[in-house]
């Protein structure tokens, strides 16, 4: 084994930890990754296995389980291997198999949990791949080694052993497992589990177990009646003998359609064998009729002859589960530990975010609990590789960065100042560049009755004076009110507005505050659509019943919101304190790409990209791009680039001299795509604005989706919350063996437990240090436009985020269909007018 060290250029394609800070206070924090203290000291021997036909990977995992019964002391040696339910199997030492060897195995008829018939024989291809050593992860996880494919080989194994007895007892989704022991019911028939997270990662010097909490939907397991019941809304199944529309029977099929089942009308032993829904009978189980033996009989009739069972429910219909196979609703049981793949409703997601929602110090204990489950002191499987591992969290060294002054206007009594604990309010604060609204209409959809005119009146009172209070000069105190209907024709509503605010104020309009009934999607996302790409004004929107209480921090909130949309700017930090944006023209730009939902396959990409205008990086312009397929690649960069170029030299006077472009939604297995594609395409487009224009450009990667927490070692070190300090800053231990990355907490807890960002820097021109990336992302984070408090990823990626949402909105065609999961694939996008481009108008 070669031992040479490799020089750091060549240790990885990326840029190299220049250093680790120093600035701040220096703390101690535990985070949730346990130490792989000894790693297999043989030769593991990796194989390939192809299973025929295709089939899901539990069923793989049976399928290997019944293949190791079988042949564990013949063709395995009496080596238990572990297999990742697709394609690899790990084995301690070599197994006395051929080269390639076929086996074939049945699964017994108990074993079938599909609901679909199965073959009668699967064949197994087994075949050698190679050998690990891990001497070469060693040497990587050192800084000595670049990561070859061996080494991304020997951690998958790592991981695949780590994994292989939690997926062989309990329902596996992708790194984690899942038990009903910890479930809850919610509501329309779903329940959640708590689950366990796992993942091998390569740190400074060790390999670690991430090990994390989970939670995800199943379908609620007990009488098929009852979930519909639940789905319908009503409180019993006696509530159903009033009546179900043939709407509400098409909605329910749609939930249930291709759920398993078994029945209970025969006794246990038949129950175990399992059936897939795929209809409702078009009528009632007293009036569905069939053949049987040449005797036509209706459904309730068969089951009262057969089984002498009367049938409660014989007005509903029953499931059909093959063709010609009826079961009344009633024997069906809904088979346990089914995921809920559809888009869970709003009132389903809040009992979700309710039920994941912990205190850090309870978190903390369940992940301990987790490690009884995942048994990693007697898993025969990890003794056999010869893996150890210890079960007390590590303990980490981390710094509290100071936190950034924020600067209103000057004749605020308080326009300079230091937050406490990241979070501050708008009291006696006048924001730094305050806009000017004259000409506005106030549309109201509901009737006068749900809100009388003089309560609206009272509303735009109190948002006037909070306005203006905070900075905003608002000549136009009393717009024209127009009350609408929220089923009406949305586009011709917000033309008349438009046209009414026009000729009271002899002015151009600016602004459309619209009062909304409900938090529904479909009302909301047509104004957007409509006020953005068809009008091209800005628009406010606001609930009826916050409009009833109208207190002044709501009023508050949407004047930060209001002023930013018109042009004006809220806050911006210090320049001493952001040197990087104020001594040199700098932009900083933020991107990201958002994906259809699962379900939604013919749906478009939406690629967004914004960019700072000024030296204080307080406002944003945005451009936006529809894109097919599902890459994370913006295909139209240089174009988009190229546009918030434009507009910085025609803001400023002055072409930026560096860029700092963030990025989000990538993850590690395409940086090296990301990066490549994405420098070349901001390069292209600086060279096409100009030959020979070349800035400086540092590329980082910001990731919030992953499961590194971190909880204080000492309560002068946590939030009233319990949770790390806003500003809390980790860069060993647990981070890459050598590449520069970090992970920054730069919010306050508001609820449960806060997780930081992940941030990665990919390619730099502009030499930072490790102090000084730090301390500008936190400094960041405290001049988001739309609240007072610091927030948990740099805003440019944080407005990215938001208009990639807002851009689902702009959707519009002959059969749209916008639903809380998105558009209708028939639909097509508009454009942002001109006139919004330039200011904040997603906020």
């Amino acid at each position: 084994m070669e031992t040479i060290s490799k020089t750091p250029s060549e240790l990885t394609e990326f840029v190299l930890r220049p250093n680790l800070g120093t600035s701040g206070r220096h703390i101690r924090v535990r985070s949730n990754f346990f130490e792989i203290t000894s790693l297999p000291d043989m030769e593991i021997i990796h194989y390939d296995v192809t299973i025929t036909p295709d089939v899901p990977p539990i069923l793989n995992r049976k399928i290997f389980a019944e293949f190791e019964k079988l042949n564990l002391s013949g063709a395995l040696g009496n080596v238990r291997c572990v297999f990742d339910g697709r394609k690899n199997i790990f084995a301690s030492r070599q197994l006395p198999i051929k080269d390639s060897q076929v086996f074939k195995v049945s699964l017994p008829n108990n074993q079938n949990t599909s609901g679909k018939p199965l073959p009668k024989c699967f064949e197994l291809k087994v075949k050698k791949v190679g050998k690990i050593n891990y001497e070469e992860l060693v040497l990587f996880l050192g800084g000595k080694r670049q990561l070859t494919p061996n080494c991304l080989t020997a951690i998958m194994a790592l991981d695949v052993i780590i994994h292989h007895q939690p997926s062989m007892d309990y329902v596996t989704v992708g790194h984690s497992f899942f038990t009903p022991r910890d479930s809850r019911p919610i509501s329309g028939g779903a329940e959640i589990w708590q689950g366990y997270y796992q993942s091998a990662r390569p740190t400074q010097g060790k390999m670690m177990i991430n090990v994390d909490l989970s939670a995800t939907a199943f379908y609620e397991r007990g009488p098929l009646l009852l979930m519909i019941t639940k789905l319908l809304g009503r409180r019993t199944p006696d509530d159903l003998r009033r009546g179900v529309s043939d709407k509400d029977y098409q909605k329910i099929e749609r939930s249930i359609k291709n759920l398993k089942i078994r029945v209970t009308h025969r006794g246990e032993l038949v129950s175990k064998k399992n059936f897939k829904i795929s209809k409702f009978t078009p009528s009632s189980a007293d009036n569905t009729k069939f053949d049987s033996n040449g005797v036509t009989m209706s459904v309730s009739e068969y089951f009262q002859k057969t089984y002498n069972r009367r049938l409660n429910y014989s007005f509903l219909p029953c499931v059909v589960v093959k063709r010609n196979i009826y079961l009344p609703i009633e024997i069906c049981e809904v088979v346990e530990g089914q995921r809920h793949i559809r888009k869970l409703s709003e009132k389903q997601t809040a009992d979700m975010i309710k039920f994941t929602c912990q205190q850090p110090h309870e978190r903390a204990n369940k992940i301990r609990q987790g490690l009884d489950i995942l048994n990693y002191r007697t898993n025969e499987y990890l003794r056999q590789f010869g893996l150890t591992v210890n079960n007390d969290m590590v303990v980490l060294e981390a710094r509290v960065l100071s936190t950034p002054t924020i600067t209103y206007h000057p004749s605020s009594r308080d326009f300079a100042f230091q937050p406490r604990e990241g979070s501050w309010n708008l009291r006696d604060k006048k924001v730094a560049v305050g806009a000017t609204l004259g000409s506005w209409a106030v549309v109201c959809f509901g009737s006068e009755r749900d809100s009388p005119p003089q309560m609206i009146q009272a509303f735009i009172r109190q948002l006037v004076i909070t306005c203006s209070d905070t900075g905003m000069d608002i000549p136009n105190k009393t717009p024209p009110i127009i009350h609408a209907s929220p089923q009406g024709d949305i586009e011709n509503i917000l033309k008349q507005a438009w046209l009414r605010a026009g000729n009271i104020s002899k002015a151009q309009p600016q602004l459309i505050l619209c009062i909304l009934p409900n938090i529904g999607v479909p009302l909301y996302a047509e104004i957007k659509r409509v006020a953005d790409t068809v009008i091209g004004v800005a628009s406010q929107c606001c609930q009826n019943k916050h409009m009833i209480q109208a207190k002044k921090q709501y009023c508050a909130n949407i004047c930060l919101k209001i002023n930013v949309k018109l042009g004006g700017m809220n806050s911006f930090i210090s320049p001493s304190q952001v040197p990087f944006i104020t001594d040199r023209p700098t932009i900083l730009m933020g991107a990201d790409v958002s994906h259809p939902g699962p379900g939604d396959l013919n749906l478009p990409s939406i690629a967004a990209l914004c960019g700072s205008m000024d030296s204080r990086a307080s406002r944003y312009s945005a451009s936006i791009r529809v894109q097919s397929g599902r890459t994370d690649i913006i295909a139209d960069l240089g174009n988009m680039a190229k546009e918030l170029l434009k507009t910085f030299y025609q803001s400023c006077g002055r072409k930026p001299e560096r860029i700092l472009f963030y990025r989000d939604g990538v993850s590690e297995g395409q940086f090296s795509q990301v990066l490549r594609g994405e420098v070349d395409a901001l390069r292209a487009a600086c060279a096409s604005l100009e030959p020979g224009y070349r800035p400086t450009i540092t590329f980082v990667i910001v990731q919030k989706r992953h499961h590194t927490i971190f909880f204080p070692l000492d309560k002068r070190d946590a939030d009233r919350t319990g949770n790390c300090l806003p500003g809390t800053v980790i860069e060993s231990t647990i981070t890459h063996p050598f590449e520069f990355d970090f992970y920054l907490q730069s919010h306050p807890g508001l609820q449960g437990t806060s997780r930081s960002t992940h941030y990665h820097v990919l390619y730099d021109e502009n030499s930072f240090s490790s102090d000084g990336i730090q301390q500008l992302s936190n400094n960041l984070c405290y001049i988001y436009a739309r609240c007072t408090r610091a927030v948990s990823i740099v805003p440019p990626v944080y407005y990215a985020h938001i208009v990639c949402r807002r851009a689902r909105f702009h959707s519009h065609g002959d059969d749209i269909e916008i639903s809380e999961g998105g558009i209708g694939a028939t639909s097509t996008f508009g454009v942002v007018k001109p006139e919004l481009q330039r200011v904040m108008y997603y906020m």
